[in-house]
C-alpha cells in the first residue's frame, strides 16, 4: 500500500458526511417534510409569527453547525439534526422574502439558483471536486453546508413557484418532481456523472418532501389525509429519530475506506453539467411561459357574471373568498369554533390555488390581502383561540376583500 493510498484511507475515516445509501434519501425526505410542516406549525398553529420563528430556528441552526464542525467525523445525530434545521430555515428564508419583503418567487428561484451555482463554481475551483466523499477538511465542509443551505432555499422557492405562483398545487408538483427524480436516477444508472446526479436529486427532494407534508397535513376536503401540522411533524421526527439511532448503532452509512480517490470518478462531469443545466433552463422557461399564458387566459365564471359598472378589486372578482370568510365569521358568531377552523382551511386552499392567476394582476393588492389571510389563519389555528381576536381578523379581511 502506498503512502498516498494510506493517507486517503485515513482521511476517509474522518469523513464528515454519510454514505449515499437508501437510508440517506429516506432521512433526507423525512427532514424535508418536517422542515415544511414544522415551519407552518410554529408560524401558524402556535401563532409565533414568521420573524420570531425564523430567529429561533436560526439560533438553533448556528448551534447545530458549531457542533457539526467541532465533530471529528460523521456523527449521525449531529449531522441529521443540522440537516433538519437547515430544511426548516430554508423554508423560512423563502417565506420571509415572499411575505415580508414582497420578493416574487420567480426572483427568489433565480437568486438561489445563481448563489448555488456560484457556490459550486467556487468549491470546484478551490478543491477540484464536488464529491461528498471528499468532505474531510473544514474548508470543504464549509462549501458543503453552503451548498446544502442553498439547495433547500432553491428547492423551496422553485417548489412554491410551481405549486402556488403557477397554480399547479402541491400534489401535481409532487408528481412532476417525483418524475424528474426518477429520470435523474435512471440517467445515473446509464452513465450520468454521479456527483451531478446526486446534487440534482438533492435539490428535487425538497419540493417532493413539501408535497408529502402538504398531502399528509391537509384536511380530507382539501385532498389530504388530515393529519395536521402537529401530528405530521411529530410522526416524521419520530421516524428520523428511529432511523438515526439505527444508523448510529449499525454504522450502515459510514463511508468505507475502500472507496476510490475522488479524481477517479470526477471525469466527464463538466460537459454533462453544461448540457443538464441548459436543458433545465430551456424546459423551465418553456414550461413557465406556457403556464403563465394559460393562467392569463383563464377567466373564472364568477368574474364573467359581475354586473357592468360594479366595483371590482384590482385582483378581479373575489366573491368566493368573501363567501368563505363570511361563512367562517357566521360559524364563530354561532359558537362553532371547530366548524370555523375547518371552513377557513377552504379559504387557504382557494387562495393558494388562485395565486398564480391573481398575483400578477396587482402584486401590492395581493400581498396586502395575503397578509390578512395569514393573520386569520394564525388566529383560528391558535392553540388557545380568542374569539374576539378571530372575529376582528375576519372582519378586517372582509373589508379588504370588499
Amino acid at each position: 500500500m502506498t503512502a498516498e493510498h494510506t493517507l486517503v484511507s485515513r482521511a476517509r475515516l474522518l469523513s464528515k458526511v454519510p454514505e449515499v445509501t437508501i437510508y440517506f434519501w429516506v432521512i433526507k425526505v423525512l427532514c424535508v417534510t418536517v422542515g415544511e410542516t414544522a415551519a407552518d406549525y410554529l408560524n401558524v398553529s402556535l401563532n409565533v409569527g414568521l420573524t420570531a420563528t425564523s430567529v429561533a430556528v436560526g439560533v438553533l441552526l448556528v448551534m447545530a453547525l458549531i457542533a457539526q464542525f467541532r465533530a471529528s467525523q460523521y456523527v449521525p445525530g449531529i449531522y441529521w439534526l443540522t440537516v433538519t434545521l437547515v430544511s426548516v430555515f430554508g423554508t423560512l428564508v423563502t417565506d420571509n422574502l415572499t411575505d415580508n419583503l414582497g420578493v416574487r418567487l420567480e426572483a427568489s428561484t433565480l437568486i438561489f439558483g445563481v448563489l448555488l451555482a456560484m457556490t459550486f463554481l467556487t468549491w470546484y475551483a478551490s478543491e477540484k471536486t464536488l464529491s461528498i466523499h471528499s468532505i474531510i477538511t473544514p474548508r470543504r465542509e464549509t462549501f458543503y453546508w453552503a451548498a446544502v443551505g442553498f439547495t433547500f432555499a432553491l428547492g423551496t422557492a422553485s417548489g412554491d413557484l410551481m405549486a402556488e405562483a403557477l397554480g399547479l398545487g402541491y400534489s401535481l408538483t409532487g408528481l412532476i418532481v417525483a418524475a424528474l427524480i426518477t429520470i435523474a436516477a435512471l440517467a445515473w444508472r446509464f452513465g450520468l456523472h454521479p456527483v451531478l446526479a446526486f446534487w440534482v436529486i438533492y435539490v428535487l427532494t425538497r419540493p417532493l418532501g413539501a408535497s408529502i407534508g402538504d398531502l399528509l397535513s391537509q384536511s380530507a376536503t382539501e385532498g389530504g389525509l388530515g393529519w395536521g401540522y402537529t401530528a405530521t411533524s411529530l410522526i416524521f421526527l419520530a421516524a428520523i429519530l428511529v432511523t438515526v439511532i439505527y444508523l448510529s448503532v449499525t454504522k450502515a452509512d459510514m463511508i468505507p475506506t475502500a472507496n476510490e480517490p475522488d479524481h477517479a470518478v470526477a471525469r466527464g462531469g463538466l460537459w454533462q453539467t453544461v448540457i443538464v443545466v441548459a436543458l433545465v433552463i430551456v424546459a423551465a422557461s418553456v414550461g413557465y411561459t406556457a403556464r403563465k399564458a394559460a393562467l392569463a387566459s383563464d377567466t373564472p365564471a364568477a368574474a364573467q357574471s359581475v354586473p357592468a359598472g360594479s366595483r371590482v378589486s384590482p385582483l378581479g372578482d373575489l366573491s368566493v373568498f368573501r363567501t368563505i370568510t363570511q361563512d367562517t365569521l357566521n360559524l364563530l358568531n354561532s359558537g362553532d369554533q371547530s366548524g370555523a377552523t375547518a371552513r377557513i382551511s377552504d379559504l387557504e386552499t382557494e387562495w393558494d390555488n388562485a395565486q398564480g392567476r391573481l398575483k400578477p394582476k396587482n402584486t401590492a393588492a395581493w400581498t396586502t390581502i395575503d397578509a390578512k389571510i395569514d393573520t386569520v389563519l394564525r388566529e383560528l389555528r391558535a392553540t388557545n383561540p380568542a374569539p374576539e381576536r378571530e372575529k376582528a381578523a375576519l372582519t378586517t379581511l372582509l373589508a379588504a376583500l370588499s
